[in-house]
């Protein structure tokens, strides 16, 4: 798909386009669930805008962006689909700031879009269930980015102090937590501790324990570890990345591959993240990660299933500051 298709040009073309995606054997009422196309009518005439049905079942009317991430939106159409597209298509992501100048919308505008677009970029964990299973191979490791914005206390409520370098410590950094299934999907999650607790709280509810696990040789992961079929490090600390066991190559590169191109995102395209929607973020490269181009996935294809996915998914400006519970 062309940046010039009609689509991403002509409003009414973006409708009819989004209720072909969303409404493949006719149009839905998002009211009350009703599908029989004798019960909806196509609302006809100067007087109505384009796209409106009404429902004979529950007496609502409603149009294709009813109850989706682009519910009650005054841009129109086909730069939500524009949005969408570049932010499905762009592996290291698209800044508000590029948003704001190809779309020509405010830069608030843009940024609003984008997080509303993240928002329904969120995979379902709870129907697709964990990650990994028998004779699969799950890799894990932990990274730090930024600074957090209410450094963490220690013992006594001392605070930690930058090094010696100037840097933020560890302690004072945004805590990130990766799994990722060798050929499968990756998942990431903003943690405020990284412990053998909270980590296995994250492992726990996202692998399967019939998994091999592989990590390096941190001490978070080895009670955690003896819960799954194996568990297999290297040791980063002596110098050793990748080994071979038989037929199976042990390492985390996997992992900090995902992390790569997460960081590379985040420093080098959106370059600030308030900490409050890092999870956001996080579900934006898990997303596009999860349908990349080495699983024979296309540009086009990953837009197809980025908006059947923002159904139910609405986020107000109220609510865009919420934290995740992850």
């Amino acid at each position: 798909m062309k940046l010039d298709s009609p689509i991403f040009q002509d409003a009414e073309a973006a409708r009819i386009h989004l209720e072909a995606q969303r409404w493949p054997h006719g149009p839905n009422c998002p009211h009350c669930g009703n599908a029989r196309p004798d019960r909806i009518t196509k609302m006809e005439g100067k007087a109505h805008r384009p796209g409106l049905y009404n429902c004979m079942e529950c007496r609502e009317q409603f149009t294709v962006t009813v109850g989706t991430v682009f519910e009650r939106s005054k841009i129109a159409l086909n730069k939500w689909l524009l949005a969408t597209f570049l932010m499905a298509s762009s592996k290291k992501g698209m800044s508000a700031h590029q948003l704001h100048r190809m779309l020509g919308v405010t830069y608030k505008t843009a940024w609003f879009m984008a997080h509303r677009i993240r928002e329904a970029m969120k995979e379902d964990v709870k129907s697709s269930g964990p990650i990994g299973g028998e004779g699969k191979i799950v890799e894990a490791d932990e990274t730090y980015i930024g600074k957090r914005e209410t450094p963490r206390k220690l013992a006594r409520g001392r605070v930690p102090t930058y090094t010696k370098s100037g840097k933020s410590g560890g302690a004072q950094k945004r805590i990130v937590v990766g799994l990722v299934e060798r050929g499968g999907q990756s998942r990431m999650f903003h943690l405020n501790d990284a412990t053998a607790t909270t980590v296995r709280d994250v492992l726990v509810r996202n692998v399967s324990r019939d998994t091999t696990l592989f990590t390096d040789s941190s001490r978070i992961y080895t009670r955690t570890g003896e819960e799954y079929a194996a568990h297999k490090t290297t040791n980063h600390a002596a110098g050793e990345y990748a080994r071979r066991e038989g037929d199976v190559v042990i390492h985390s590169n996997t992992i900090e591959g995902v992390f790569s191109v997460f960081k590379r995102g985040m420093v080098g395209v959106y370059q600030h993240c308030g900490e409050a929607h890092l999870h956001r973020y996080l579900a934006e490269f898990d997303f596009r990660y999860n349908r990349r181009a080495a699983l024979k996935v296309t540009d086009t294809e990953r837009h197809d299933q980025l908006l059947a996915m923002i159904e139910g998914k609405r986020l107000t400006y109220r609510r865009i500051g919420e934290a995740s519970n992850a």
